[in-house]
């Protein structure tokens, strides 16, 4: 058995040259958000975006729930993948980010079809539930705050349809999941998820080894009774 790829720069640059479908919009957000020093390990590879978006294709995802808008890079690619009158609705809390993301959406004509929720993550989460009711979401990406993943988690498979697909990203976070030294809250809590979906007999799971650590999760449809 082969083992697992080590990704290189130069293999890296490869794998974009032969499969990454650019365009100056997303080369220009990357290029704005990488000039934010502290910031630019959040934003989301390209080839990761770009996978996103087939999966929104692939599944027919008309309603995306995302957990994480930073500057909007993969909301704006999981949007141009929607089919006509689908929506991507991306909660976030920090307004200073999401103008930079409302720029580049206006820029690639996809604005409408993006609703922006501004507020504390679990709460309008809370209030989508509420409001939309369970099951309201064909596919979720979640990209937010590590130490509150697993109510993230739960509230956003309460939110997808069964035999929808929820996609956690950083869930191998930097490699640190496997360092028994390291014990910050976020660390704690991606590994306490991992475990958690492991066991999770709801769900179908694949943790893919790509990027930061992608799992896809699969909703499984509900029993009907006897």
């Amino acid at each position: 058995m082969a083992d697992q790829l080590i990704l290189d720069d130069r293999l890296r640059d490869y794998v974009r040259q032969v499969s990454l479908r650019d365009d100056d919009v997303l080369r220009d957000l990357r290029a704005e958000t990488e000039g934010m020093p502290m910031l630019q390990a959040m934003l989301v590879l390209p080839e990761e975006a770009q996978f996103l978006a087939l999966l929104v294709r692939l599944t027919g995802a008309a309603k995306v729930l995302e957990v994480g808008t930073f500057t909007g890079y993969s909301s704006l690619c999981m949007a141009r993948a929607l089919p006509p009158h689908g929506t991507v609705v991306t909660c976030d809390n920090n307004e200073r980010w999401t103008r930079i993301a409302t720029r580049y959406w206006q820029r690639a004509e996809v604005a409408d079809r993006i609703d922006l929720r501004l507020g504390d993550a679990a709460g309008t989460l809370d209030d989508l539930l509420a409001h939309s009711g369970p099951g309201s979401f064909d596919l979720a990406f979640v990209d937010a705050d590590k130490a509150n993943y697993l109510h993230y988690y739960e509230q956003s498979l309460a939110l997808v349809r069964p035999g929808g697909l929820l996609v956690l990203d950083n869930t191998l976070f930097f490699g640190r999941v496997v360092d028994p030294a390291v014990q910050d809250p976020d660390t704690l809590a991606i590994r306490e998820l991992n475990t958690r979906l492991r066991d999770d007999d709801r769900v179908d799971i694949s943790l893919l080894a790509v990027a930061d650590g992608l799992t896809l999760i699969h909703k499984k449809p509900e029993r009907k009774p006897r």
